[in-house]
């Protein structure tokens, strides 16, 4: 599968409720996503199998990676095409191990301590932030801003996404700081209309 960072869509269940997770996701590939991560902190991993398989199926044929959130049971059993973990979620290492030379593996890096022990040989690229406080994740790092961001892009050897409560309106600081992409929730699965939200990131290039 491509990796192209430039719209990353991260599903939250309450969110994409109106449209239904599997809808909500297909109409923001329709508007241009070029990546899905299936988070959901609460579901069981028999139920986030179950949703994987839903979505890699109606994903089929896109090009669009489906990855996982932080459960690699998950992402084997549901032969999704990746992983992102963040720092307290296992050993990158044994991830890459359980999924595979060809699976995409994502980590998430908050300071430059973290960046400066990472295992890029074995990753694929990195999620940068929090660039914003965001509701969705209460126990987020201090928020980098897009100064903070910056700094880790130019430290970074690998691809970077930000991540962090970013909207439409961030699309130029987000390009300016260097990232290669934005990974937005409620931009997009917060919408009316998620096809035309996912658009909209592009006409702010």
């Amino acid at each position: 599968m491509r990796l192209d960072l430039s719209l990353y869509l991260v599903t939250d269940p309450a969110l994409c409720s109106g449209h239904g997770l599997v809808e909500t996701a297909v109409a923001a590939v329709r508007g241009g996503a070029t990546m899905i991560q299936l988070r959901d902190k609460l579901a069981s991993d028999g139920e986030m199998i179950d949703q994987a398989r839903r979505l890699k199926a109606a994903l089929a044929g896109s090009g669009v990676p489906l990855i996982i959130n932080d459960r690699l049971a998950v992402a084997v059993e549901s032969g999704a095409d990746g992983l992102h973990i963040g720092q307290d979620d296992g050993e990158v290492a044994e991830a890459r191990a359980a999924l595979g030379e060809q699976a995409i593996l994502g980590l998430s890096v908050q300071t430059l301590a973290q960046m400066a022990r990472i295992d890029a040989e074995r990753l694929d690229y990195l999620g940068l932030g929090p660039v914003f406080a965001t509701p969705s994740k209460h126990d987020h790092a201090e928020p980098l801003g897009f100064a903070g961001l910056a700094t880790l892009v130019a430290a970074s050897p690998l691809p970077s996404v930000a991540i962090g409560g970013l909207k439409v309106e961030h699309v130029a600081a987000t390009r300016q700081a260097g990232a290669d992409g934005l990974a937005v929730i409620s931009a997009i699965c917060g919408m009316p209309d998620p096809e035309a939200a996912a658009r909209a990131f592009f006409s702010r290039g």
